[in-house]
């Protein structure tokens, strides 16, 4: 698809459809439709108007303003293309909301009534399933089945009470599978309603609350645009459409309670783990977990269409990984037809090569740790396979990765990345400087023998059935 294309999208609207029984003043000045500033995490303020909550942090992202209209929470969405940042030196065409792709958080309160405008800037028609809603069906946003496809330039409004709190998304149901591989998506939070102690039942105050979605792209190396019709071989890992090292950290004070609530719209599951603390699952898109349902874990599988919030006592101070444990998750982009040259002798053969090719350089042979630390020659707009650097060295890492970060004496509202974590002195793995000799045995096998003949294998036998030729 030609750039020029690409960006061809309709208007602003300047008609409206009404979805929802809205009166005239209501359409006649839409809200304003916030763009963020930037890809860094933005701390949104305390609620200036509405029932009060804690506002959640979207990791690389932002929460939606509104404003208050005759007791109503209006938000303003518009769908249109955007160009984001993954990483420093690598941008992707992508279709979002707002300027962004995912789209900005939607925070609201259990109980609170809801009004979205969505307005189309993109070239085809479009339309928003609010994912996990108890809503009425005429606005659960299925394009064909329970509304009319919003066309290019036109203005669509939704409206429903938030019934209940917990952590959603929310996602085209119109030519989704092209919308949604261009990133057309982006979270939703119903806050639960307190008491009047500020508490509740079930669902715990958090020191940290942060949200974020997975993604998965196919970005060919030197390009800008995914390949939508993509369905197994993917190569951009991303959290919130951003990939190591360019997603922030998560920085929590030691003794806070941190709670991770993450999405998953990609194609395939993904195990995220966290170093150094252990978590309960408190939530899903189908609700709170009850206390005496939860487990502890390091690990929780997210599959596809499903959120997951977890929750952890950040109680060891340090700089701990979290990340997807599927190993090519954490990689950047990378060609899947490299053979396997590990054991190869290059030995003569490279300079050779070099007298034709003079770029021309081995890898692999030795595994593939040393592009963590090599600068080879990309294609303009790639990310590196591996990429970010540590106090110790080259992380070696990519895609879905970053960095917990618990310190002391942080203040509450303090987000800031620390720096590195200074280790206590002989908190840190070392090399041996003793003698050989003063090393512990390694364990013996437990036997020497030498196994046994195998037997030969059975031959195989048919059964036929009599009479019938079947």
């Amino acid at each position: 698809m030609q750039r020029r294309h690409f960006f061809s999208g309709a208007a602003t609207a300047v008609a409206a459809l009404s979805t929802a029984s809205v009166g005239r003043a209501a359409l006649a000045g839409l809200p304003e439709a916030a763009a963020p500033a930037g890809t860094a995490t933005q701390v949104p303020p305390a609620p200036p108007t509405g029932r009060p909550f804690h506002p959640v942090v979207t990791l690389n992202g932002w929460s939606l303003p509104w404003r208050m209209n005759g007791g109503v929470k209006e938000f303003h969405l518009v769908a249109e293309p955007v160009v984001r940042e993954f990483a420093p030196g690598f941008s992707v065409n992508l279709w979002g909301y707002n300027g962004q792709s995912p789209g900005p958080t939607i925070e609201v309160v259990e109980g609170d009534r809801v009004r979205i405008f969505v307005t189309n800037r993109l070239p085809e028609h479009t339309s928003v399933h609010w994912h996990g809603q108890r809503l009425p069906n005429g606005m659960d946003g299925v394009s064909g089945l329970t509304q009319p496809a919003i066309p290019a330039g036109k203005t669509f409004v939704y409206e429903f009470t938030a019934r209940r709190p917990g952590t959603f998304m929310y996602h085209p149901h119109a030519d989704e599978m092209v919308q949604m591989a261009m990133g057309l998506m982006g979270l939703w939070i119903t806050h639960p309603r307190l008491d009047a102690r500020g508490r509740h039942p079930q669902i715990a105050t958090a020191d940290r609350d942060i949200a974020f979605l997975l993604g998965a792209f196919a970005v060919e190396p030197g390009s800008r645009t995914p390949r939508v019709n993509e369905m197994t071989d993917f190569n951009i890992w991303s959290w919130n459409s951003r990939v190591f090292p360019g997603i922030d950290p998560l920085v929590a004070r030691r003794g806070d309670r941190v709670r991770l609530r993450i999405g998953n719209l990609t194609m395939t599951n993904h195990p995220i783990h966290v170093h150094g603390h252990e978590f309960e699952v408190t939530g899903t898109d189908g609700g709170t977990v009850p206390p005496s349902a939860r487990w502890p874990e390091v690990t929780t599988d997210i599959a596809v269409g499903q959120m997951r919030q977890i929750e952890f006592i950040a109680d060891e101070p340090g700089d701990w990984a979290v990340h997807c444990h599927k190993s090519h998750h954490t990689m950047g982009a990378m060609s899947h037809d490299v053979p396997t040259m590990i054991g190869v002798d290059h030995r003569g053969l490279v300079g050779r090569i070099q007298k034709i090719v003079p770029d021309y350089m081995a890898m692999g042979e030795r595994g593939m740790a040393d592009m963590g630390a090599m600068e080879m020659p990309l294609p303009e707009n790639t990310h590196p396979m591996m990429s970010g650097t540590g106090p110790f060295g080259p992380l070696e890492m990519g895609g879905m990765f970053s960095v917990l970060k618990v310190r002391e004496g942080l203040a509450r509202g303090d987000w800031r990345d620390p720096g590195a974590y200074a280790h206590p002195p002989g908190t840190v793995a070392r090399e041996w400087q003793g003698p050989a000799d003063g090393l512990p045995p390694a364990a013996a096998p437990e036997s020497t023998a030498p196994p046994a003949t195998p037997a030969a294998p059975a031959r195989a036998t048919v059964r036929k059935p009599h009479g019938t030729h079947h």
